[in-house]
Formats: C-alpha cells, structure tokens, sequence
C-alpha cells in the first residue's frame, strides 16, 4: 500500500478493513489535500494484483449516516427481543 500510495506524497497513516464489513477496503490519509486529490485522480482503475483499485474521497456525512442506521436497527433488534416481537411472518 505504502508502495503504491506513497508515490503521490506524504502519507499519516493507513487502516486497512479487517472485519467482514471492510474487508477488502482501506483508508489513505495523506498530509496534504493535493496529495490526495492526484492520487484519486491517477489510481482510480489502476490495476494491483489482478483487481481495480476503486479510489474515493472519503464523504463523512455518509459514513456517520450508515453507522447511525445500523445502531437504530441493533436498537430495534433489541427492543424485539426484550419484548418478544418479530416483524417475520413465518413466525
């Protein structure tokens, strides 16, 4: 990763996805916003391994909305156990 992304400048840290929900994800964080804006300009398609590097700006709104999403269905899947509820039509 290093090697690849460390060609467009500076980098602060890289998280590689290790749960099943971001396994085959990671997150580039470079020092400067340029750096960032010509990697995803030049790595987007680029070839590595046999697969398609696929290179986004990372949108935080979206992000907080998704993680919003699942804590409100853990929430209802909670309040369905306690109570005894199941919304399943088989059952």
């Amino acid at each position: 990763m290093y090697d690849i992304f460390g060609k467009y400048g500076a980098i602060r840290q890289i998280q590689i996805g290790t749960n099943k929900d971001t396994r085959g994800t990671a997150f580039v964080v470079y020092e400067d916003i340029y750096d960032a804006k010509t990697a995803v300009d030049d790595l987007s398609g680029f070839n590595v391994a046999n697969r398609y590097l696929i290179v986004l700006y990372h949108q935080q709104a979206k992000m907080s909305k998704k993680f919003d999403q699942k804590k409100k269905e853990d929430k209802l899947a909670k309040m369905q156990e306690k109570y005894g509820v199941s919304l399943n039509k088989d059952k």
